[in-house]
């Protein structure tokens, strides 16, 4: 096997970094001790949102909310703002790891106008060698590694956020 040593990350900080690298492409990062901060600040910075929905239980219970069964993906598309557990965060890069179980449906981090994601502060990882480590021989059916909202530039170099996916996401960092 190749020397990986060169790909180690010694940042000492590894929340700091995550929080950094996520602004710089253009998430959102907030360092919150419970549920309540979460959905407080979710009500602070998305007034508008007429649906606000979520696949986890937790989240759920503190929205009021049941549990949609969706038919198809399409069931979400008027969502304004979901809002998802990741399993953890990179931070060399400012992805969270996020597999179906926790994405309710897989459409969902994708569909939606807002994404907000809940990941623990102990579950940051410093590369995506350590996530790659992590995930080691788990199973599950679909994963993804979201950053950042969704983004494509033209030949002009316009930036726009949000053409294929979220126009923004948050990550909200528990710990």
């Amino acid at each position: 096997m190749p020397d990986l040593s060169v790909f180690t990350n010694d940042a000492s900080d590894v929340t700091a970094q995550f929080i950094t690298v996520l602004h710089n492409i253009g998430g959102k990062a907030y360092q919150v001790k419970n549920m309540d901060e979460v959905l407080s600040i979710i009500t602070k910075d998305f007034p508008g949102a007429a649906r606000v929905y979520s696949s986890d239980a937790e989240v759920r219970r503190a929205l009021n909310q049941e549990l949609i069964t969706p038919a198809s993906g399409h069931d979400f598309e008027d969502v304004d703002v979901a809002i998802i557990k990741a399993h953890f965060g990179v931070s060399e890069n400012g992805a969270v790891w996020i597999t179906d179980d926790l994405m309710g449906h897989r459409s969902l981090p994708f569909i939606c106008q807002h994404l907000a994601v809940i990941v623990q502060e102990k579950d940051l990882l410093p590369t995506m060698h350590h996530a790659y480590e992590r995930i080691g021989s788990s199973k599950y059916n679909y994963g993804a590694f979201i950053a950042g909202p969704s983004k494509t530039a033209d030949i002009e170099q316009s930036l726009v956020l949000g053409a294929h996916g979220p126009k923004s996401m948050t990550v909200f960092i528990m710990g």
